[in-house]
């Protein structure tokens, strides 16, 4: 069977690989002049298998506004708002308090989690890839007796789930992170012992010239600009050449995986998808004195920053940002995420000299991803991972190529279901 996947992100290459390895010819669509070279660019770097959440966190609603008028708030909103940005906001607060939903969609992303862990370390055991990758795992760090109390109650729920996990003291913290520095405050850590790390970007690439030894057919620089179909059936997909030229392309099946940009090829079949692009940073620069750098991932609960140690590089990622499609990097925000390294981890490189960022996480407003059939027979969607493509990537490829090829998944999908959403605001 030939299938078309448009997007040659993580997910889209993950997924590729999936179907090419079980007999289909392949064949993905990719806007950018190369894969993974857009949200899977310069991302936090962390496959956070036991840290997957829902967005839709009652806990976080209380919290949230006053986040947007701190300085340092790990949350911003572009002001004035548009309607997409005021629609995502209010759609979100529904769902968080939705009851039961949370958790019930928390579960979900864990099991998917958990078996996209699995996945990864089948598929690195197969190939032989080169992008800094490891599972050392993360420590999520407590700044106040309340967040080591929040921290106390997720590690109680892990336990529930089967995700190893060790609630640290502030000496251990120290022990298992020696570079980390004595005066920034710590009240301890959880510790996700089987989490992973690695440049998103140099496994989509690597991955890109496996799947294309495997017989995957890449076509760079197109735009898949609309899905053809009928009642029953996708029949094509009409593409826009780099030279302007439009083109029609035919296959038996197709998979949105194009991230932030998937809600357009779909809209005309009469599915909804509420997928935002909501913004966030990264800077990347390489370690001047590797001692004193992380030891794998680290997340700053005083900023709300991740830092993860790739090979003698240093990514340290921050902020939830609602500002539609613009990719300005105001300073500010990476002054934020400078101060939080300097505050944990001084020394360890020179970030003045560091590169910066900023890319769209196709989230959904509920929070899981959208995984599963379409509203027609041969169209199947794998889009909407937010923050966790990485994470999720591989976990979320295998069970979509289960279910192309009428398998019973591997992980329930009731939470991840792309018709969820009919009737949302």
């Amino acid at each position: 069977m030939h299938i078309v996947v448009v997007g040659g992100g993580v997910v889209g290459i993950t997924t590729a690989r999936e179907l090419v390895r079980r007999g289909h010819q392949v064949t993905v669509l990719e806007r950018h002049p190369l894969a993974g070279n857009e949200t899977s660019k310069a991302n936090a770097a962390q496959r956070s298998y036991g840290v997957v959440y829902p967005w839709a966190d009652p806990s976080m609603v209380l919290k949230a506004l006053p986040w947007l008028l701190q300085q340092d708030g790990p949350l911003k909103m572009r002001m004035p708002p548009s309607v997409a940005a005021i629609r995502f906001m209010f759609a979100t607060l529904r769902y968080a308090w939705s009851p039961g939903l949370f958790g019930f969609n928390k579960r979900a992303m864990l099991r998917l989690g958990a078996y996209s862990r699995e996945r990864f370390l089948a598929l690195e055991q197969e190939h032989n890839l080169a992008f800094d990758g490891g599972h050392n795992g993360l420590l999520t760090l407590a700044s106040t007796p309340e967040a080591l109390d929040d921290l106390r109650e997720t590690h109680k729920l892990l336990n529930e789930m089967g995700v190893a996990s060790r609630m640290l003291s502030p000496q251990q913290v120290r022990e298992a992170e020696p570079g980390m520095a004595a005066g920034a405050p710590l009240y301890g850590a959880l510790s996700y012992d089987t989490d992973g790390t690695g440049d998103c970007h140099l496994f989509s690439r690597e991955l890109s010239k496996v799947c294309e030894d495997l017989g995957v057919h890449f076509r760079y620089e197109v735009e898949a600009e609309a899905l053809l179909a009928d009642h029953q059936r996708v029949n094509a997909v009409q593409l826009r050449r780099t030279d302007g030229n439009s083109e029609i392309l035919e296959a038996d099946a197709f998979v949105v995986s194009a991230g932030c940009w998937s809600p357009e090829l779909v809209k005309s079949l009469g599915l909804t998808l509420p997928i935002y692009p909501v913004k966030g940073y990264s800077i990347t620069v390489p370690l001047s004195d590797p001692d004193k750098a992380p030891a794998s991932t680290i997340h700053d609960d005083n900023f709300k920053v991740v830092s993860t140690r790739l090979g003698n590089r240093l990514r340290a990622t921050g902020f939830v940002e609602l500002a539609d499609f613009n990719r300005d990097i105001p300073a500010a925000r990476i002054a934020t995420i400078k101060k939080s390294v300097r505050s944990r981890y001084p020394g360890c490189a020179d970030l003045d000299a560091a590169e910066t960022w900023t890319g769209f996480r196709p989230m959904t407003p509920d929070g899981p991803a959208i995984i599963g059939r379409g509203p027609r027979d041969n169209l199947f969607l794998n889009t909407g991972h937010g923050t966790f493509g990485w994470t999720l990537a591989a976990g979320s490829a295998a069970v979509i190529a289960q279910v192309i090829d009428g398998e019973e998944p591997a992980v329930v999908l009731d939470a991840f279901r792309p018709g969820r959403f009919s009737g949302d605001l």
